[in-house]
């Protein structure tokens, strides 16, 4: 089996730590055979930054997908479909460190390649439209979003039929989109239709699917089911360790879920401590000024206060 192949298999197994010295001596072995600006060596580059993001190494990521973005627009031209990927690649890093200005530009430069190369009906132009919809979400262009979930969704239907991967990425982003607006009666089916595909095609301990479990058990604390997600929470928890190791951004997010979980159920004990776990994670993955370590330390604070509040209130009485 090719080292490629090993990396990818290792990728859709979710073992994104085990994949990473495969692909860091591709890009070394493709360098010393192709050179420093071949297209080889930005497939090799790109492949290495996949990795990185998905282990929210985003820094990391984002240098590579410059650099191979740049071999690309070189060696293909601008209107190639593997510099729309890098585009797009590209786009979703600087999303994830918060660089909102940046991932619409870049998003649109790829949306618009892929919608001249492949047209509006392929999952690349899917793809491309659904992470648009999700920066639109975080800056609060919410009929935007909802309009691209949509697009994506009955592209990623049409193209990979209804129990795809991808069709289940779509329906949790979907979904995710109608439980912030607190409309958890469109919410529930697509979280568990996400969920059940997941299961059936990635398997139980897929990162993929844990993510699918975070969400619904989220779903499941804003209707006040506090046992179910509990336990949700937990086993997504459990399945996000073993692939990830104690470090990850996925970790950070369902840990400081759980500990919202308890701090609605005033069990103010269990949360505070997970809080500060989350909080150290999202530092040191993200950085101390990502919108995420912000609203992490914030809630952090607020819980400390709250429960010094209360200690005092107990010992006045």
């Amino acid at each position: 089996m090719s080292s490629r192949l090993q990396i990818e298999k290792l990728y859709a197994l979710g073992k994104y730590a085990d994949a990473v010295p495969l692909a860091e001596a591709a890009v070394d072995a493709t360098r010393l055979a192709h050179g420093p600006d071949h297209a080889e060596t930005a497939r090799a580059l790109n492949d290495l930054a996949v990795l990185y993001d998905a282990m929210a190494r985003y820094d990391e990521a984002t240098k590579l997908y410059r650099e191979a973005l740049a071999i690309r627009e070189q060696q293909l031209g601008a209107e190639h479909a593997d510099t729309a990927t890098s585009l797009v690649n590209l786009a979703h890093a600087c999303y994830r460190l918060g660089h909102y200005d940046e991932a619409e530009e870049t998003y649109r430069r790829g949306l618009t390649i892929y919608e001249r190369l492949v047209g509006p009906t392929h999952p690349d132009t899917a793809t491309c439209l659904n992470n648009l919809a999700l920066l639109y979400d975080a800056v609060g262009r919410y009929n935007d979003a909802e309009e691209l979930y949509q697009r994506a969704l009955t592209t990623y239907e049409t193209a990979l039929g209804p129990n795809h991967p991808d069709t289940a990425t779509s329906l949790n982003n979907l979904a995710l989109h109608y439980d912030a607006q607190r409309r958890y009666d469109d919410a529930e089916p697509l979280f568990e239709r996400a969920l059940t595909i997941c299961e059936r095609i990635l398997g139980q301990a897929h990162p993929r699917t844990a993510t699918s479990m975070s969400n619904l058990a989220t779903l499941y604390s804003h209707q006040r089911r506090y046992e179910d997600a509990e336990a949700l929470f937990r086993k997504a928890l459990a399945v996000f360790e073993t692939a990830f190791g104690t470090d990850h951004g996925n970790i950070a997010v369902t840990v400081n879920s759980l500990a919202n979980l308890y701090w609605l159920q005033g069990r103010r004990r269990e949360a505070e401590p997970l809080y500060k776990r989350a909080l150290e994670i999202h530092q040191k993955v993200h950085g101390p000024d990502h919108p995420r370590t912000v609203a992490c330390r914030k809630r952090l604070a607020e819980a400390t206060r709250d429960r010094a509040d209360e200690q005092t209130s107990q010992s006045d009485a």
